[in-house]
């Protein structure tokens, strides 16, 4: 290759990564200033005569909370016994399986619980709120709300937002439950136990904080879910092909900023 063509070449590559950070840091600004007017649509929607309605808040709580039990029910039970499987084999090497209960309630709670219920969630609600978002803006409804003097943003994203922060540390607290039953339903047998002292043990060993440390990691995932889902959902072009496309885009996006989140979150209070 010649050094002209080389640098060419160089430029090129260039002029891709600037126009893809430009476009990454647009896309940011967009979901902040989202979340900002969503915050005040929350806050000043009743002075303003424009209150955001129960009724839309309940059906997507319905369809984010109760629609995702029995997923989130299967999914927690099964890791719940895979961390006491896990836990008691690599214990045993040490001869210290008897502080299995300790490792799988903590590991339950602040980590297992929130995250894979927050990925759950993504690929079910934040997936579906990207496709319908997308379908409106392809099919000129949102432009249609915006004329008829209606906020898209109180009237499609609040709802869903308010929703998403009800139910997410729900179905979280509920992981929590399930996780750890499950778990001793395979600990009390292998340690010679019952469950009721199993049971005492867990809640001698959780305490608030810790507790809380997995809810509130719930509560940042719901307001990433959301937002995620809600910008590719308005930025969908190019039809049915492109709601597809934007649909898993959204998957993908929420998904990975839950996983980094997690990891700065447990870096922050942990130090």
């Amino acid at each position: 290759m010649t050094g002209g063509g080389l640098e060419k070449t160089l430029i090129d590559r260039l002029d891709r990564l600037g126009r893809w950070a430009v476009a990454g840091m647009t896309e940011f600004g967009f979901a902040a200033a989202l979340f900002g007017e969503s915050l005040y649509w929350l806050v000043m929607g009743g002075r303003r005569r424009q209150k955001v309605r129960l009724g839309p808040v309940v059906a997507q709580a319905w369809d984010i909370g109760i629609g995702a039990l029995p997923i989130v029910t299967v999914l927690s039970g099964t890791i719940g016994i895979m961390l006491a499987i896990q836990g008691i084999y690599s214990l045993k090497l040490f001869g210290a399986e008897s502080r299995v209960t300790l490792g799988v309630a903590m590991s339950t709670v602040r980590e297992f619980a929130p995250l894979i219920t927050g990925i759950l969630v993504a690929g079910r609600s934040g997936s579906a709120l990207a496709a319908r978002l997308g379908t409106m803006r392809i099919n000129q409804e949102i432009d249609a709300l915006t004329v008829m003097g209606i906020s898209p943003v109180r009237f499609l994203v609040v709802p869903a937002l308010v929703a998403m922060l009800v139910m997410l540390p729900c179905l979280t607290l509920w992981a929590d439950l399930v996780g750890l039953f499950a778990a001793g339903l395979y600990i009390a047998p292998q340690l010679g136990s019952t469950m009721g002292a199993y049971a005492d043990e867990v809640i001698s060993l959780v305490k608030m904080n810790d507790l809380w440390h997995g809810l509130a990691k719930s509560g940042i995932f719901a307001v990433l879910i959301t937002i995620v889902g809600v910008v590719n959902g308005a930025s969908v072009t190019g039809g049915a092909e492109g709601v597809g496309r934007m649909t898993t885009r959204s998957v993908v996006h929420a998904i990975s900023a839950i996983v980094i989140t997690d990891m700065i979150f447990v870096f922050m209070v942990t130090r």
